[in-house]
């Protein structure tokens, strides 16, 4: 196993190039991850707090804005505001995939928001998943899993795609007063998707356990985040064999500990991890030896990343894995040389023709995948001839609009390969009819789509 920097930008990052400190071998990676966030720092992102501010302004003032000329001018300050966070926070995510020397970070950083996927649409929803992002797993990226799923599980944004505002417990003083009903839509993604995984070692009556245990979990726009003991299904709940009793959100904390801790979480995400980085079909090993390192450390992410980076597979020559049309993008801009700076000048046409637009066209919209799991990984999802010539479209035209003097195209292919630039490409890109058309070869290539 010998670490090499094209095969860490390409697996486990971007794409070429990587700055004369980005971490290459095992420990510097994981030591770049625990450290600090620099990223972040220089291209920041709205939390919840600035965007609950907004959003709960805007909620205030909708009641009386047909009426009231204040409460309208109010309205709307606070739906610009909105739409402005959602895209600075569009374009800071750009900037900090195509500007990170610590690559590993922001694919950790995608993989989990894929994972705890939430789609919410509108001024109010785009800002508040990217809060979820920001709060709830960029910073808890190399803790144990049990404080992630909890900061995530905990989230306004997750409970308001979820749901779980309409769920109060059967038996709850509020059901007896005005009634209601028990939605079990947040209890099974936790279970099914979030931790233990589709036919894992739980059954139903485990699913409506945990859906009565989250009972009283609220979220509302005026209000904000609360535990609303009246809307609580009273008397303990048995979850996975255990029971849960308690005041306030304290039995749904220690629930979700040891799912976290549980060994099927453990093989679940392994799995996922493993296919996500190594390939659609891992090695077997490699998986088992992720999940064993999430049990000895009780779900520790940064021993789990360790396993993962220790695989033989994770080094090999081999290019198993497509990008994504979103990875394909930024290691576009990434290897054009457009800077995060630029990316932030960008105006609303702009994102849309050189960013939006193509994602959709290339088969994944921003923040829209077509259900709570996320998107596919498997190469033939997104390696199509609709997708293939979106991208040779978007290969051939966009480059001259971003880059003021396109670089000649064999120094291009080195530039964005390394040495995985075939002399077949080389070729290809040598002969093309004009500088434009050879990047576009380029970034067309099988070499540049696959990871």
């Amino acid at each position: 196993m010998t670490p090499d920097p094209t095969t860490a930008a390409f697996r486990f990052g971007y794409g070429l190039p990587v700055g004369a400190e980005a971490p290459v071998g095992v420990e510097s990676m994981l030591t770049r991850l625990r450290g600090g966030d620099d990223m972040a720092a220089r291209w920041p992102i709205a939390g919840l707090a600035v965007v609950q501010a907004a959003t709960q302004a805007m909620a205030h003032a909708k009641r009386t804005a047909d009426t009231d000329p204040v409460a309208k001018t109010a309205f709307d300050g606070a739906q610009a505001q909105l739409a402005e966070m959602g895209r600075a926070a569009f374009k800071a995510t750009m900037a900090r995939c195509i500007e990170a020397e610590d690559m590993f970070r922001e694919r950790l950083v995608a993989f989990w928001a894929d994972h705890f996927t939430v789609v919410l649409p509108g001024l109010e929803g785009t800002p508040m998943a990217y809060a979820l992002v920001e709060d709830a797993i960029r910073p808890h990226l190399a803790a144990p899993f049990h404080t992630m799923l909890t900061a995530v599980v905990l989230h306004p944004a997750m409970l308001i795609y979820l749901d779980q505002s309409r769920s109060i417990g059967p038996n709850s003083r509020r059901a007896q007063e005005k009634g209601g009903g028990l939605n079990e839509n947040l209890a099974r993604e936790i279970l099914e998707l979030h931790s233990m995984g589709v036919g894992a070692g739980y059954g139903q009556d485990d699913v409506r356990q945990l859906a009565e245990l989250l009972t009283g979990l609220t979220y509302d726009a005026r209000r904000g985040l609360s535990f609303e003991g009246r809307r609580a299904e009273p008397g303990p709940e048995v979850v996975l064999g255990k029971s849960y009793d308690g005041k306030g959100d304290a039995p749904i904390r220690a629930a979700l500990h040891d799912i976290a801790r549980h060994a099927d979480t453990a093989r679940h995400i392994a799995r996922k991890l493993a296919v996500h980085f190594l390939a659609d079909t891992p090695d077997e090993a490699a998986v088992s030896a992720m999940a064993a390192a999430w049990g000895i450390s009780g779900g520790d992410l940064a021993a789990v990343y360790a396993a993962l980076l220790q695989q033989p597979a994770a080094w090999t020559a081999s290019a198993d894995k497509a990008r994504q049309p979103w990875d394909f993008l930024m290691a576009s801009l990434r290897a054009l040389g457009v800077s995060g700076a630029q990316v932030m000048t960008w105006d609303k046409m702009q994102l849309s023709s050189i960013i939006e637009y193509p994602l959709r066209a290339m088969g994944q919209p921003w923040k829209a995948p077509p259900g709570p799991d996320g998107w596919p990984e498997e190469i033939e999802v997104w390696i199509t001839p609709q997708g293939l010539a979106e991208r040779i479209t978007w290969g051939m035209g966009q480059p001259t609009a971003l880059v003021a003097a396109l670089p000649q195209p064999v120094d291009f292919a080195r530039h964005a390969l390394g040495n995985r630039a075939s002399p077949a490409l080389i070729w290809a890109a040598e002969r093309a009819e004009t500088v434009a058309e050879g990047v576009g070869i380029v970034l067309a290539s099988p070499e540049f789509n696959r990871r």
